[in-house]
């Protein structure tokens, strides 16, 4: 299972699953625990293109990133890498 630290936000880790294409398992430690349990249940089954498509850009308060943006940037970095 991928975990990426993320930088910039609440969240000190996120990990997460990919089968077959398809976002599995999203779990974020710290942050918004509420928020972030939804996000995971929501993105999960959902293709990985999607999810990025979908999260990247979102900004949080005056931060210029969020939880979600950074695990579209770590999900780009799986894809890339």
């Amino acid at each position: 299972m991928p975990v990426h630290v993320p930088s910039g936000v609440c969240s000190k880790q996120i990990q997460f699953d990919v089968r077959d294409g398809l976002l599995r398992d999203v779990r974020f430690a710290g942050g918004c625990p509420g928020n972030l349990e939804a996000l995971g249940r929501l993105l999960d089954g959902m293709p990985v293109q999607d999810a990025i498509d979908k999260l990247v850009g979102i900004t949080c308060g005056n931060k210029p990133t969020s939880c979600p943006d950074q695990l579209a940037k770590a999900l780009s970095d799986l894809r890339e890498g």
